[in-house]
């Protein structure tokens, strides 16, 4: 091999390394979360309230919320409320599923929610934008977001009646609406036997005021 062939092989070897560096690293941090504050601090319920019949608990490091006794359905909700934002979720469910992230909940009737589901009728999966007394607002009818079997990443961003929303890095939802403008962050945990393997598992939820 010719000198000149080496150099340009050296100059090809560092790229390729510095490129699987980045690899290795996974996607590029979010500048939307720079600076974010933690809802769930990894350790215990503290800044955080339920409803219903649910089972939240805290197990290394991970918060897991299931059905109660008989199908028992619940929430949990901060304690505080939020207005303009960017929150970030990352989790993971056993199937079959049907929760979701609430976020400005004021009531059963005021507050919008990220879906975590496999909807039939009409076909849409998680993403899904829901709104009580509205249904969807917008839907994600692509299933090949979701990774069923692992950890699932969704990105809420709230400004006034803007709201949008990400599932893996891909936009699934952008509407305008005002039915509510501020409230609380959730997690549900739906009623019903057909429901009753259902396991949601959050790693990690971040918030960023705007």
């Amino acid at each position: 091999m010719s000198r000149n062939w080496l150099a340009i092989g050296c100059v090809a070897g560092l790229a390729c390394l510095a490129g699987c560096g980045q690899c290795c690293k996974g996607p590029a941090i979010d500048k939307d979360f720079d600076s974010a504050v933690k809802l769930f601090n990894g350790k215990d319920l503290t800044g955080w309230e339920t409803s219903g019949g649910a089972k939240w608990v805290v197990e290394d490091g991970m918060l897991i919320g299931t059905q109660g006794e008989n199908n028992a359905p619940g929430d949990l909700f901060t304690t505080q409320t939020y207005t303009d934002f960017v929150a970030s979720l990352i989790y993971r469910v056993e199937w079959p599923c049907n929760s979701g992230l609430w976020f400005r909940y004021q009531s059963p009737r005021k507050a919008y929610q990220a879906d975590i589901l496999e909807y039939k009728d009409p076909e849409c999966y998680s993403g899904t934008l829901y709104c009580p007394g509205k249904m969807f607002l917008a839907m994600n009818e692509d299933k090949t977001l979701v990774n069923r079997e692992g950890w699932n990443a969704i990105k809420v961003r709230a400004e006034g009646d803007h709201l949008q929303v990400w599932l893996n890095g891909h936009q699934v939802a952008d509407v305008h609406d005002d039915t509510s403008d501020s409230g609380k962050f959730g997690f549900q945990v739906h009623p019903g036997a057909e429901f009753g393997p259902m396991k949601i598992v959050v790693r990690e939820l971040l918030l960023k005021p705007l």
